[in-house]
């Protein structure tokens, strides 16, 4: 087993797509306020939201337990409705040297939305997890967005 990977999860949407890029783009600092069992806080300490460099905290619950990260924008893609995040610091790089976490939305046809999260990473040991349990994160993170906005 190798020290490097990549995970993938792909969720159908039945909201538009642009919703989800808008708020991880523009307005991450809003993800609370729509799913705050999940993710509590986002915070800017570098740049302005949306842009590229920038860095923000987050405060989030990850398998029960209260957690923080901080991440710097690295990608940014309109077309694709692309955002990357790197991940600098934070409870999840005790067990991984390279954290990234890259959120895009694909449209099929005029309604079809599809939400794709890509996780790479580096274990910093050989015996450290493959961060399986953060697809479920994902799952859970499409899931309560698509839910507020369903409720709209």
């Amino acid at each position: 087993m190798g020290l490097k990977g990549k995970l993938i999860t792909q969720s159908e949407i039945n909201c538009h797509g642009d919703i989800f890029h808008e708020l991880f783009r523009h307005k991450p600092h809003h993800v609370a306020s729509v799913i705050p069992d999940t993710v509590q806080n986002c915070e800017l300490h570098e740049g302005e939201f949306g842009s590229l460099g920038s860095v923000l905290s987050w405060n989030y619950t990850h398998e029960g337990k209260e957690m923080v990260l901080k991440t710097k924008i690295e990608g940014i893609d309109e077309e694709k409705k692309l955002v990357t995040f790197n991940v600098t610091e934070g409870d999840v790089m005790e067990l991984y040297k390279k954290f990234i976490v890259t959120m895009h939305i694909d449209t099929i046809g005029d309604d079809n939305h599809v939400v794709t999260w890509t996780f790479e990473y580096e274990k910093k040991y050989e015996e450290a997890p493959a961060p399986t349990s953060y697809i479920d994160l994902a799952i859970s993170v499409t899931k309560g967005i698509q839910d507020h906005h369903a409720n709209k």
